[in-house]
Order: structure tokens, then C-alpha cells, then sequence
């Protein structure tokens, strides 16, 4: 028997067309149309712009809080000088933040993750489901100043007269309590968000094999997918806690913007200081900029570099969750 011979492989058909190239991203950078090219440059400079900002706004603010922001100012609260070596520092400023701060956040967290578990798992009847993701959305793009005036309305009513300062059957309505009730407003929308978001990347068999071994359905959220959706859950909250710090209308109207705390006389720690009137980091650089009532830019740029080491540490917990999370290796990502 003769060697085998090689078959060549099979030729393509003579004047056949040649073959074209699978559809996707470009194969190179010459097939690229002008105005693409002009895009994607527009869309660098945006964003080297936008990064440049940033960094000049952080690192100016941190020159200049360096400079400025002595330790005892965070322990000192504020009082009347002729010069800003006499006015003090702004404790309570930094601690009335941290007081709306912590209980705003103690108000949206639970509800916004409760509405959201609601709206992916159940969102039955599905009438109240559209009607909450709107209400949720409107809160979300209605402007600070009208939450505070809303909330000047119920809290001045006289039901609510315990919760504030009163004098001869008039409510105030100007507390922490009031404030920070409505700054959870402000953090409602973005918990509610970035829950569902996590609820929603976790796959569907999931819950069938939880439903399969006999849990039920809230048994499910609360032991499964809740603890998968952690770290969205984490980054709402941090997110809302950014945008609690931030807010000025709202303190301004329904805490008193006072450069002090103003507790009540006659009511029990610490719910003499709660139904007080007080201040916030964000309130006290706009009264003691050059433009404000106080003018001591020096204290001003000290405040805003604390404020700013405050929301830097919030996204840096975020991306902290973020990191453990994919090393855990949940659900989400």
C-alpha cells in the first residue's frame, strides 16, 4: 500500500466574497469615523476637567485647613471676641453634625432597605409598588429648601410640641429631632436605591433553593439576601450619610443654625439638647466665611477641612466594602 497522501485543505469558492469581519468593537484605531475620534477626545477632556477640579478643590482645602485648624478647636465651642484667637473653636458644630448625622441615618437605613426588599420580593399590589418608586424618585429631585419648609410645618404642629422647644402653647419646631427626621429624607432615596440594586444582582435560583428546603419568603430576604446584598446596602448608607452632612437648608430651618447648643431648660439629658436648637459643620463655614455673618475665614477653611476629611472617609469605607466583598466573593459581584 502507498503512502497516504496529504488532503490540501478546501480553498474558498473562486470568486467568492471574502469574509467579513464579526460585528463588535472596532478592530483597530484606523476604522474609527472622524466624529467618533472627536467623541471619545471630548469625552477624556471631560473627564481629566472633572478630575482636576476635584483635586484642586481637595487639595487647596487641604492646605489650608492644615494651615488654619488647631485640635482644640474641635473640643472648644464658639464665643463672642474681637479677634478669631478669642471666638473659640466649633465643637458643637462638629458635634451637632455628628448628632443629625447618626440619627438621620438610624431613620433611613432601616426604612429605605425595608422598601426596597419590599419592591424586589414582593412589590405586591403592584398599584402601591409604581406609586412608591415614584414618591421614592420625587424625593429624590425635590430640592432640600422644601423639605425643610414641609418639615417646619409638621413639626410646628402642637402635636408634635414635645419633640421641640415651646413657650405659652407655641411649638417652635426647631430641634434635632426635627432636622434629622427630615435629612433621612435626603438619604432615603439613595439607600433605597443602591439596596435594590444589590437584591436585584443576586441570581433567581438562589431563592429557589431557599424556597425548596422550606423557608419562607421573608425568612429568605432576611437570612440570605440581605447578608448577599451587604455591601450595596453599606454603600447606601454611606452615600446617604454624605449627603446628610452636606445639607444646609435644612439646618439652617429646622435646627436654628445657632452658633451654640440651645437645650431646653427643664427637660432631661440628652433630650434637653435634642429639642434644642443647634448647628452643624456645614452651617458654621457659611456664617464664618467673609460673606457670612461671623467673617473668620481662617475657622471657616478649618471647618470645611474637617467636613472634608469627613466625606472622604465615607467613600473610602465604601470602596473599603467594596474590596472586601469581591474578596469574599459574594452575590453581587
Amino acid at each position: 500500500m502507498g503512502a497516504p497522501v496529504a488532503t490540501p485543505p478546501a480553498s474558498p469558492p473562486s470568486g467568492g466574497a471574502p469574509r467579513k469581519p464579526s460585528k463588535g468593537l472596532p478592530q483597530s484605531g484606523s476604522t474609527w469615523h472622524l466624529s467618533d475620534r472627536i467623541g471619545l477626545a471630548i469625552c477624556w477632556a471631560l473627564g481629566l476637567l472633572f478630575c482636576a477640579i476635584a483635586v484642586a478643590i481637595v487639595a487647596y482645602l487641604f492646605v489650608q485647613g492644615i494651615k488654619y485648624l488647631r485640635p482644640e478647636m474641635l473640643f472648644t465651642p464658639a464665643t463672642a471676641g474681637f479677634s478669631q484667637g478669642q471666638t473659640g473653636g466649633f465643637s458643637d458644630a462638629f458635634f451637632g453634625t455628628l448628632i443629625v448625622a447618626t440619627m438621620g441615618i438610624a431613620i433611613a437605613l432601616p426604612v429605605g432597605v425595608g422598601v426596597a426588599v419590599w419592591l424586589v420580593e414582593y412589590g405586591r399590589p403592584a398599584a402601591l409598588a409604581r406609586v412608591t418608586e415614584s414618591t421614592i424618585e420625587a424625593i429624590a429631585g425635590i430640592p432640600s429648601i422644601v423639605l425643610a419648609l414641609f418639615g417646619t410645618v409638621i413639626f410646628s404642629s402642637a402635636a408634635l410640641g414635645f419633640l421641640s422647644r415651646t413657650s405659652e402653647g407655641v411649638v417652635f419646631g426647631r430641634s434635632f429631632f426635627g432636622a434629622s427626621a427630615m435629612l433621612s429624607l435626603v438619604a432615603l432615596p439613595l439607600v433605597v436605591a443602591s439596596t435594590r440594586e444589590g437584591l436585584s444582582a443576586i441570581p433567581q435560583h438562589v431563592r429557589e433553593a431557599s424556597y425548596a428546603v422550606g423557608k419562607t419568603k421573608i425568612a429568605t430576604a432576611r437570612r440570605i439576601l440581605l447578608p448577599a446584598a451587604r455591601p450595596q446596602v453599606a454603600t447606601g448608607a454611606m452615600l446617604g450619610l454624605g449627603r446628610i452632612i452636606g445639607d444646609t437648608a435644612i439646618i439652617v430651618v429646622l435646627l436654628g443654625a445657632t452658633q451654640n447648643f440651645a437645650p431646653v431648660e427643664g427637660a432631661a439629658f440628652p433630650f434637653n439638647y435634642l429639642r434644642g436648637a443647634g448647628t452643624t459643620l456645614t452651617n458654621f463655614v457659611y456664617e464664618a466665611s467673609p460673606t457670612g455673618n461671623l467673617n473668620q475665614p481662617e475657622k471657616a477653611y478649618a471647618a470645611a477641612f474637617v467636613l472634608l476629611l469627613m466625606v472622604l472617609a465615607l467613600n473610602a469605607a465604601v470602596d473599603i466594602v467594596h474590596r472586601r466583598a469581591r474578596k469574599v466573593g459574594t452575590w453581587s459581584s
